[in-house]
Formats: structure tokens, C-alpha cells, sequence
């Protein structure tokens, strides 16, 4: 029997779609917190086109074809999930509800799917994987930077893996932070009461610095291939993955250097403007891992056909993350759930629409590119 969505209501709001989420939970955020969490860099261009390059690649359906029995559930990073869709690493989740992150890992708990847990969290790692445990099975991620207090790095490794998380993410493309004019212009600076207890920074500590700042003082741009993955893998039986690659150089090197999986990802088009997007990267990264290695993406997802369209172009599994701050801004936690709702009714109704049965069964065959000179190009 066909699901029926579940439409959410609060007054006359009606949430049917991940832009009715942004809609409704962008207004519940004051303008410095919304410009933090919806702005790129620069000229926007980047966090434009990550959602906008998804709309050239059109669907091709099969017909009569029985998809009764039709399945949403792969395996990522080891567990079984209910679809290919996870919650990436994103900070300050507490700014935009008071329960942020403890919210988030609740939802996916009761969705089945993994989240990611950021360097920038404001609440632990123990905190946010004892709030899913408390829901159902979890499975969790510890998003790391390389920093300029190697100590203090090993005890997030350490802390991370005796909580239970599988991988390290590693955030590789933020040697800097990306140039972000409305955050300057806002002068931003985390709210009074926040913390970073993953960093190890109070709401004191946090107050002299602002955000640009405090990421500089602790970053290291130093990193490096030869520096950082042995030494992480010293320090850890986690798996590693590499967040933030955008070309085949870097896959073939993640392979070289024994990384796990790589995320194809522009960080939300929050650091370099004019980068590739996501959606259109991922193709020569996945061709360059050759099976070697496993490819995820990140970056402008906001509907169940975008994930189906990765995963057609090679991606293993999506990672999403303004979908998630507009969900917690909207209703906290049962926001959040309607986020991955949306997003699991979706992806579930595209597969079926197009003939496929398990998410195996979704390949290049399922799409075309769109050409201004005739015909649909197939992939």
C-alpha cells in the first residue's frame, strides 16, 4: 500500500517541500543567524549552482515495471540505513534550536540514517550519540580539521572513537576560511551561552574572538597528504574520509595515501566562490576511485530526485545540511524529522516512477543531460 506524505502544519504554514522548510524556518531566524546559515562566500555563486546544476539532468523512467516490493535501504559505512541520504557535519546547530545537535542525532535515529558530528558541535560527542542511542541504533561521524594543537586533536580522535563513532570526516579544503561578506558585514559572532566543548571553548573564550578569528587561531594551514593521513591513522581504527574534494587528482590521492571514501563536496559554497558543483564534479571523481574507493556528496540537495540523480551518477550516498538547520529552526527536532521525511518520501516515489526496485538497480541509464542543440543526451 502507497505511503501518503505527511504534511506538517503550524498555523497556516503548510510543509510539503524542503523550500517550504527553508521558507518557513528562514523567518524564525534573525538576520545574522540566517545570513551565517544560508550565505556562501563572495558572490554566492557557488551555493546558487549546487542546487541549480541538478536541473539539467532529466530522468528517464521505465514502465511496467512491478516495484511492489520496491526498497530504499543501502549499506554505508558498514550499517544498513533506510536510504541513501545521511546528515553531514554542521556547527552551531544551537543556534538554531536550543536542542541542535541532540535534536538532529534523535531524528536520524528514529530515520535509521548516520549523521555526521562537527568539530564546531555545542554539545559533545557523548551528548549527541547518547540523545540517538536513547531513540534507536545509531551510527555516527566525527567531522575533524587539522589544528595547530595536535593534543587537542588526538583527544576529539579519542573521544570520538571511545563514543562510538565509525570515520573520521577530515575537512580538507579549509586551509582558511572562505571570504563570507555577511558574516563581516554582521560582525558574526556566536550568541551569548554557546559553547564549543568539542574544542574545548567557553562561551568566555568564544566571546573575545570573532567566528573568522577563532577559526584562525586554531586551523593549521600546514596541512597535508603526508603529514595528516598517517598521523590520524596512527591515532585511530576509525575509518578516514576525506570531506571537500572536487577533482580526480585528489581521489587518486586519497587512494594512494589508504584513505576509506572521499565526499565530494564545496563546503555548501561557503569557502571558494565559483567552484564546481558538487553534482558536476562528482562524475571524473567517481570514474578516478575506479571501485577503489567509496564517493559520497554533499552540497545543494534539496529534493528526493537529487539524491536519485547522484546516486545515478556514481555517488554511494548524499549528506545534507541546510535541510537540517531550517528543520531544527522551524520545530526543533520534529522539524528535523519532517526534513528527512520529505526528503525518504521523495527519493521513494522517484525509484518507483522510474522502474527501480533497489537502489542498485539506479545508473547512468536513469539519466540524460539536457542539450540546447536537440535531443536528450544520454548518459
Amino acid at each position: 500500500m502507497e505511503e501518503k506524505p505527511v504534511v506538517v502544519s503550524m498555523s497556516n504554514e503548510i510543509i510539503l517541500s524542503i523550500e517550504d522548510l527553508q521558507k518557513e524556518g528562514s523567518k524564525k531566524l534573525p538576520t545574522f543567524k540566517r545570513d551565517f546559515f544560508n550565505s556562501g562566500s563572495t558572490g554566492q555563486i557557488t551555493v546558487h549552482e549546487n542546487s541549480t546544476a541538478y536541473s539539467k539532468y532529466r530522468i528517464r523512467p521505465r514502465v511496467l515495471r512491478n516495484v511492489s516490493k520496491a526498497s530504499t535501504s543501502t549499506v554505508v559505512l558498514g550499517r544498513r540505513i533506510s536510504f541513501p541520504l545521511c546528515v553531514s557535519p554542521a556547527g552551531l546547530q544551537a543556534m538554531a534550536h536550543p536542542d541542535g545537535e541532540l535534536a538532529t542525532s534523535r531524528a536520524c535515529a528514529k530515520r535509521g540514517i548516520h549523521m555526521g558530528i562537527s568539530s564546531f558541535s555545542n554539545y559533545t560527542v557523548e551528548e549527541v550519540i547518547q540523545a540517538g542511542r536513547e531513540v534507536g541504533p545509531t551510527g555516527h561521524v566525527m567531522q575533524l580539521y587539522t589544528m595547530k594543537d595536535r593534543a587537542l586533536e588526538e583527544r576529539i580522535i579519542r573521544r570520538a572513537e571511545a563514543a562510538g563513532c565509525t570515520a573520521i570526516f577530515l575537512t580538507a579544503d579549509s586551509p582558511v576560511l572562505g571570504v563570507r561578506y555577511n558574516e563581516w558585514r554582521n560582525d558574526f559572532r556566536t550568541p551569548d551561552g554557546l559553547e564549543f566543548p568539542m574544542i574545548e571553548k567557553t562561551t568566555e573564550m568564544i566571546k573575545a574572538q570573532t567566528h573568522d578569528s577563532s577559526f584562525m587561531a586554531f586551523n593549521s594551514d600546514s596541512h597535508s597528504w603526508a603529514d595528516d593521513i598517517p598521523w590520524i591513522r596512527s591515532k585511530t581504527k576509525m575509518q578516514i574520509w576525506i570531506k571537500g574534494v572536487l577533482t580526480a587528482e585528489d581521489v587518486l590521492l586519497a587512494r594512494e595515501y589508504g584513505c576509506d571514501g572521499v565526499i565530494v563536496s564545496n563546503h555548501g559554497g561557503r569557502q571558494l566562490d565559483g567552484t564546481s558543483a558538487t553534482i558536476d564534479a562528482l562524475p571524473e571523481c567517481v570514474e578516478a576511485a575506479d571501485g577503489k574507493i567509496r564517493v559520497h556528496i554533499d552540497g545543494g540537495i534539496r529534493t528526493g530526485a537529487d539524491i536519485f540523480k547522484a546516486i545515478a551518477l556514481g555517488a554511494e550516498c548524499c549528506w545534507i545540511g541546510r535541510p537540517v538547520i531550517w528543520g531544527l529552526a522551524y520545530n526543533g527536532q520534529k522539524g528535523v524529522e519532517k526534513a528527512l521525511d520529505i526528503l525518504y518520501d521523495e527519493f521513494r516515489r522517484c525509484m518507483m516512477l522510474t522502474g527501480c526496485t533497489s537502489v542498485s538497480e539506479i545508473s547512468k541509464a536513469s539519466l540524460g543531460i539536457v542539450r540546447a542543440d536537440g535531443p536528450l543526451a544520454r548518459l
